[in-house]
């Protein structure tokens, strides 16, 4: 896998910019009334034609029916589904049938036997997003910036292309890329000064630091 830096839980034209002059891989966007990060349809749209071929686009939901999921295509056009909640493997590869989209199923890890869960989703999913267990009465599935210990992932192989996510921030990235073997990362909280609000200097900072560490993992330099 080539490696995919990810700026989620984007909501302005400026930090977007950034996100995009920065070199990140792929942009987010949440659909999730309860987010801070959560962008309406009208925001959406405008936010869509900026990112159009600068990189790829992908629209986060949480349990989302069709009908949402048909508002959000309308709205983003997204390259990318993001699936975030509880969603079963049959509902993944119902909704990436469905969109005509490839998808991304986000599985909470707290501890190596986690890991397990995100075996009926390798043949479901496109990509699979290895994040931070939420605590149980967390009001939000991700986005929390919790870490995890990132070295359970160093052996995690799903036969999938997959992405590191869980208390990523421009500090912390470079350590967690060495520990977890990770070819992908993706951050939200990590790189905002308040909830919901990026920072573009964190996101430029985090893209840089992101690169190097694939760059020494490239080289083999741990």
């Amino acid at each position: 896998m080539t490696p995919v830096v990810k700026i989620c839980g984007l909501s302005t034209p400026a930090t977007l910019e950034a996100a995009l002059d920065a070199g990140a891989d792929m942009v987010g966007f949440v659909f999730f009334p309860k987010s801070p990060r959560h962008v309406d349809w009208a925001t959406a749209r405008a936010l869509g034609r900026q990112a159009r071929g600068r990189a790829k686009i992908v629209a986060l939901s949480v349990d989302a029916d069709d009908d949402a999921l048909r508002r959000i295509i309308d709205a983003l056009a997204p390259d990318l589904l993001q699936l975030h909640g509880r969603e079963s493997p049959a509902r993944v590869k119902q909704i990436g049938e469905f969109c005509a989209r490839p998808t991304m199923k986000a599985i909470g890890v707290a501890a190596r036997e986690d890991f397990a869960a995100a075996e009926p989703y390798a043949s479901a999913a496109d990509f699979l997003l290895i994040d931070a267990k939420p605590p149980q009465d967390a009001a939000l599935p991700g986005g929390n910036g919790r870490p995890f210990d990132w070295g359970l992932a160093r052996d995690f192989n799903p036969h999938r292309p997959w992405l590191l996510s869980g208390g990523l921030d421009p500090e912390t990235v470079e350590a967690a890329i060495a520990l977890s073997g990770a070819c992908g990362v993706d951050v939200s909280s990590g790189v905002e000064r308040a909830p919901g609000e990026k920072d573009p200097a964190r996101i430029r900072a985090f893209v840089a630091a992101a690169r190097r560490a694939f760059a020494r993992a490239a080289e083999g330099v741990g």
